[in-house]
Order: C-alpha cells, then sequence, then structure tokens
C-alpha cells in the first residue's frame, strides 16, 4: 500500500522537537490558530503537515513564565517524504549514490522500517524549513488579525518542490508524472518569512541536541590536541556547508605549513637578497595553484560521500517581504510578484553605485591619513632615538589595522541594506558570496587591506615600511577576528546563560524545565548569518601569504598559528555563541574557489614586479631598463602559462567519481528510454482499443 502524507497523524502530543518559533507577545489568538491549523493541515490542503505544539502546556504557562514559543516536529514517515520532497541523496546498497524516494527506501543502505537515525537531524531540521517556507495560501487575501499583511492565494501543487531532484538516480517515473501535472496553475508560498517580516514571528531556529553535541565537542575542539577534524560529524550535525568550511580550514591550514617551513630560512639568512627570493616566488606561485586544484578533488570526494555533488537545487523563490505586482517568472513559469528590472538598475545606478564609490574614496582618504601617521611617528623616532618611539613606529599600522576592521564591518551593515532595496524580489543573501551584496563587500575588504601595501610597494617603493605594515596587518587583523569572531560573544553568552540558569531554578515549579531552559537560553543566542566572512577571512590571509611572499616570507608562519587557533574558535563559536544554523546542502565552496584562484593569478604580477624592482635585479641592468621589464614580463607570462597548464592538467574530481556519475548519467538515460517505451505502448494500447470500439 502506498503511503500518502494524508494517512500521516499529525495530532501527536509527544514528538522529538527540532525547530522552534517564537511569536510576538502581541499576537493575536485568531493569528496563532490560524498558523497552527496551517502547519498541520494536509498538503492538499496548502499545510505542511508537520507536529505542532507549544513549548508550555496550560498548567506549565500558570507555573513558569509565559512565552509565544512553539516546537514543531515531524513524524519518520513524514520525513522520508520530506527527504523525497527536496532531494536529497543517500548511498544505495549498491554503493551509488541516488536521490531517496520512500517507495526504493529498502534499497538505500542503513534503512530500516524501524530506524529512526537514517536521516541525520540536520536532514530533518532542513526539511522542517523547507516544508514551513513553502506553506500556501489558500483563500486568504491576508494574514488574520494582520489586514496590512497581505498574502498571495492559489491552488497547492503536491510535491510541487521534486523541481529538486536530481534525474541521476531519481524516480523518473515520479519525476516526468510531476512535470506532467505541473501544467496546473500554480500558487505563490507565502512562507514563514512572511511572518518574520509582518513581525508575527520573532524567529524559528533550529534546537540543538545536548547530548550529540556533546560527543562532537569532545571529537572536536574540547582537547587541544594536533588531530584532524571529525568532518563527516560535523556535516552530520551542522550540514554540508559547515562541514565544507571547516573542511577547507583544515585543509588550507596544512597547504600553509610548506609555505612556513621554506619562509623560515629565507627570513633568516637572505633578508634582504631580493634576487634569491625568486625560488621562493616562483614555488609560492606554483603551491598557490596546485593545492587550490587538489583541494577540488578532495572536495568532490567528500560531496559525492554526502550526496551533494549530484543533487540539484531548486529555483529561488522571491522573498516573502517583497509586494510587487503578479506576472509569470520566464523561467519557472510560476506566477508571483516581479519588480521592474529598469527600476532595478535605476537604482543601482544612481544610488548604490555612487555609495560604493564614496565607500572606497573615504577607505583612501583614510589610508593618506595613515601614512601621515606613518610619516609622523618616523620624524618622531628620528629626532629622539628612545625605546619608547621605537614601539611608536608601530602605533599607526596597528590603528590602521583597527580601523580597517571597523570600516569593513560597517560596509557590510550598509551593503546589506542596499542589496534588499535594489533586489527587493531577492533580499539579503549573506550566506551566497554569488549574490551582488557579497561581491560588493569582497571587492571593497580587498581594496580596504591591500590598498596601502599596494601604495608602499608600487608607488612608495619602501621595502622596509611594506614588512612593517604586511606583518603589523596581518597579525593585528587576526587577533582582532579571533575576539571579536568568538571570545567576546563566547564570554557575553556565558554571563546571559548564568543569569537564565539562576532564573529557572527560582521559579518554584514541581515541572521539568530541562527543555524550557534549553530553548530559552537558545533563543538569545546570536544568528549565525553564513560562512561569507569566514571565508573572507581566509580570502584576505590568502592574499596576504601569496601577494608579497618575497617581501615578507613569515606571513604563512603566522597564518599557520593563527588558523589552528581559529579552528578551535569557530567550533567554539559555532557549538556555543549561535544558534544552531539550518543545514543547506553544498556541493563546493562556490565561487570563492575562483575568487582564490583569482588572488593567485594576481600575485604572480606583484611577485614578478617587487623582484624587477629589487636592486639586485635592477643591477644587472645598469643601462637599459627596457630590458629588465620585458624580462620580467615574459618570466610573469611564463609562470602564469605554467599555472594554468597545471589547472588544466589536474582534473576537478576524481577518475573514479568521474565514472560513478557517468554511470548515474548512464543509468537514467536507460530509465528514460524505457519511461518512454512504457508510455507509448500504453498509447498504443488505448488506440487499438479505441479503434475496436469503433469497429464493434
Amino acid at each position: 500500500m502506498r503511503v500518502t502524507l494524508s494517512t500521516l497523524d499529525t495530532c501527536e502530543s509527544s514528538f522529538t522537537p527540532l525547530v522552534v518559533i517564537e511569536l510576538a507577545q502581541d499576537v493575536k489568538d485568531e493569528t496563532k490558530e490560524w498558523l497552527k491549523n496551517r502547519i498541520i493541515a494536509k498538503k492538499k490542503d496548502g499545510g505542511a503537515q508537520l507536529l505542532f505544539r507549544p513549548l508550555l502546556n496550560k498548567y506549565e504557562k500558570e507555573t513558569l513564565e509565559n512565552q509565544n514559543l512553539y516546537l514543531v516536529g515531524a513524524s519518520n514517515v513524514r520525513l522520508l517524504l520530506g527527504a523525497e520532497a527536496v532531494g536529497l541523496v543517500k548511498e544505495s546498497t549498491d554503493a551509488a549514490m541516488r536521490a531517496f524516494t520512500y517507495g526504493t527506501r529498502h534499497s538505500f543502505k542503513g534503512f530500516h522500517d524501524n530506524n529512526n537515525d537514517f536521516l541525520t537531524m540536520a536532514e530533518c531540521q532542513f526539511i522542517i524549513k523547507h516544508e514551513l517556507e513553502n506553506l500556501r495560501a489558500r483563500d486568504e487575501k491576508m494574514i488574520p488579525g494582520y489586514p496590512q499583511a497581505k498574502l498571495y492565494p492559489g491552488k497547492s501543487l503536491s510535491h510541487s518542490s521534486r523541481v529538486a531532484i536530481d534525474v541521476e538516480g531519481g524516480n523518473l517515473a515520479e519525476v516526468a508524472a510531476f512535470f506532467c501535472q505541473a501544467q496546473a496553475p500554480s500558487d505563490f508560498p507565502f512562507k514563514v518569512r512572511r511572518l518574520l517580516t509582518s513581525g508575527i514571528v520573532t524567529q524559528v531556529f533550529p534546537l540543538h541536541d545536548p547530548e550529540a553535541l556533546k560527543k562532537l565537542e569532545d571529537t572536536w575542539y574540547t582537547r587541544f590536541a594536533l588531530k584532524y577534524q571529525p568532518i563527516d560529524s560535523i556535516r552530520g550535525y551542522f550540514g554540508e556547508t559547515i562541514a565544507l568550511y571547516f573542511g577547507f580550514l583544515e585543509y588550507f591550514t596544512f597547504a600553509l605549513i610548506p609555505m612556513a617551513v621554506i619562509g623560515l630560512p629565507y627570513y633568516l639568512f637572505v633578508w634582504e637578497d631580493y634576487d634569491k627570493y625568486v625560488i621562493f616566488a616562483s614555488f609560492n606561485l606554483i603551491w598557490s595553484t596546485v593545492i587550490l586544484e587538489v583541494w577540488k578533488r578532495g572536495c568532490a570526494n567528500m560531496t559525492y560521500r554526502w550526496g551533494t555533488l549530484v543533487m540539484k537545487r531548486q529555483f529561488e523563490e522571491p522573498r516573502p517581504g517583497f509586494h510587487g505586482v503578479l506576472g509569470i517568472n520566464s523561467v519557472t513559469g510560476r506566477e508571483e510578484p516581479l519588480y521592474s528590472s529598469y527600476k532595478r538598475q535605476l537604482r543601482i545606478y544612481l544610488v548604490s553605485l555612487p555609495f560604493v564609490c564614496l565607500c572606497l574614496y573615504f577607505s583612501l582618504y583614510v589610508m593618506m591619513i595613515y601614512f601621515d601617521m606613518e610619516e609622523w611617528a618616523l620624524s618622531l623616532h628620528e629626532n629622539s632615538g628612545s625605546e619608547w618611539t621605537s614601539f611608536l613606529l608601530y602605533v599607526p599600522s596597528i590603528v590602521y589595522a583597527v580601523v580597517i576592521e571597523i570600516m569593513n564591518r560597517l560596509y557590510r551593515y550598509a551593503a546589506e541594506f542596499l542589496t534588499s532595496w535594489e533586489e527587493p524580489q531577492i533580499g539579503i543573501c549573506l550566506p551566497e558570496p554569488s549574490c551582488p551584496e557579497s561581491a560588493g563587500a569582497c571587492a571593497f575588504n580587498f581594496l580596504n587591506c591591500f590598498a596601502s601595501l599596494f601604495y608602499i610597494a608600487f608607488v612608495l617603493k619602501d621595502m622596509k615600511l611594506l614588512r612593517q605594515s604586511l606583518a603589523t596587518l596581518l597579525i593585528t587583523s587576526q587577533i582582532l577576528n579571533q575576539v571579536v569572531e568568538s571570545l567576546l560573544p563566547y564570554w557575553l553568552q556565558r554571563k546571559y546563560c548564568a543569569s537564565v540558569k539562576r532564573k529557572v531554578r527560582a521559579l518554584k515549579s514541581d515541572v521539568d524545565t530541562t527543555l524550557y531552559e534549553q530553548v530559552l537560553l537558545e533563543k538569545e543566542m546570536g544568528t549565525y548569518l553564513g560562512t561569507f566572512d569566514d571565508y573572507l577571512e581566509l580570502f584576505l590571509q590568502f592574499g596576504y601569504v601569496s601577494l608579497f611572499s618575497c617581501v615578507y616570507p613569515l606571513a604563512a608562519a603566522f597564518a599557520v598559528l593563527n588558523n589552528f587557533t581559529e579552528v578551535n574558535s569557530d567550533a567554539l563559536k559555532m557549538c556555543r555563541v549561535f544558534k544552531r544554523p539550518f543545514s543547506e546542502p553544498s556541493a563546493s565552496i562556490g565561487v570563492w574557489q575562483l575568487a582564490f584562484e583569482t588572488m593567485s593569478v594576481i600575485s604572480v604580477v606583484t611577485n614578478c614586479a617587487l623582484i624587477g624592482m629589487s636592486p639586485q635585479v635592477n643591477a644587472v641592468f645598469p643601462e637599459s631598463k627596457t630590458d629588465l621589464v620585458l624580462i620580467v614580463v615574459a618570466v610573469e607570462h611564463a609562470l602564469l602559462a605554467l599555472k594554468f597548464i597545471l589547472a588544466f592538467a589536474i582534473p576537478d574530481k576524481p577518475r573514479h567519481i568521474q565514472q560513478k556519475l557517468a554511470r548515474l548519467e548512464f543509468e537514467s538515460l536507460e530509465a528514460l528510454k524505457q519511461q518512454q517505451m512504457k508510455l507509448v505502448a500504453e498509447n498504443l494500447k488505448e488506440e487499438c482499443q479505441d479503434d475496436g470500439k469503433e469497429a464493434a
């Protein structure tokens, strides 16, 4: 018997809470009842058909503090059907990765009818998030009790999320059936985020699992030891996006060790002999290419094993806070509110672009103030020559590094607002580095951090000041990031936890407050906005190491020391400082791969130019500088050619992964052929029956 969503029980009194929804304190009762009915309603009625109950029952509300907190969960069958709907890919018994379907569930490795651990908790929370975001409005024109919060009603399509299933390894018959049904009128999901923008829902977040979190912490960061991270366990708890970041952080740290080992003797013995840095700079350029190509192969191995390499992403829905004229999306064919591209372009060119230029101008203006401070400190030291003034020489760089970090963060806040304003259909897209806001923030951070170094290197041509500035900027930014991102929030969180525990213990109640205390603690934690800032920090660090390696070879050593502590501080941040983020499937580090590769290309130009500017190299060509320039350009082009040859010679995916992907493609084509033949046979049979009836 085929199990459908309509047979699931959504009124279970006891279930495992996975997600918490907090409503505003002044939300009307009719709105609460409407939201509850939407969440527990059947799929055919536009609901999510999930399990839903308040955190506190009537007796507990009288005993404890009343909170508008609600728990959301799902039965095991509902989660399995949700896994099919979102297109999760699992390992089958023949060791191939295939899109999970409920009908073929017994053909997947590790599945048993009485096994509730087939799906990780992160996957279960991702499924619930997907269902909450695709709640459908029926005949409502507005949210009950809030006439200003308009909805876009429409008919519901069952299994509308099947577009996320990769045809490779998927149930082709069901996928084909979906596309046949998809010709029906589509609807617009109001999503829980629509309630967030209306102020009805305060927040929605997944709950931590205290036991699983404790086990993860014990194998991850609580014991300081040089060991590999439990990447698969991180993926099982936080999802693929977070696991890929920590995997890349670990890989990048170990990849820096050869640069650190080679850079140390260069720093100690041949500091001023720039002509001897040609070998070191050449090794740096080859190293930067090889490590990025090898990472792509390792990433493909991991994501294939996790099932995300063959999993396709859904088309992005318009953000629920956007109000526009309903129209047909030319890509998806769905009816949704659209925004005029003409108006968006006007906003970009008349407001956003001038604002970005103003920020860049301000950044350059601050840089010139920094150079004035450097000149003042140098003149003061030359006049007095005391130990105090020698220390004062580093103060301008330290102050400038602090100002850079402040400016970077201020720009992020401004860029988020501008992106939400100029892209009203999409909204803020912090986790995605390909978003306009993220690309602009990346460019601003690059200029803000490296403009002074380029000015010192190629305008002032002061190598001593370049070394000093590079070292100060690198070390100061690393210390600031550790304190601001992890240590300070953790200290504040500890103080709040102690306060909440004292408050709960003071309540004279005879009920179990374990879950109540956990929810109270987690709801006040900060929200993790994605891996953008974490990758950006590594990106800038990679720039410090590669762009000016022939001037300051110790940069890699400092980066290694920082990253060994960064692993633990970021792990602490994820486990104890921020709310647990919803899992997001990822197949790679995205456009960050391109960003790192671009930085490595820029490093070829800068290192060749710095070597060509050194006095030792210039002494070889005392009369003709044209020959020197031609030779430097020729060497630069040769190194770039070598980089591209290496990138082409090293496949992005290992051969065994390529073979498995080709096998899945072949199987999907064969299944499609069989399905088409079956449809043709059925049509011929119907035509024969019709002919027989006509003859009779």
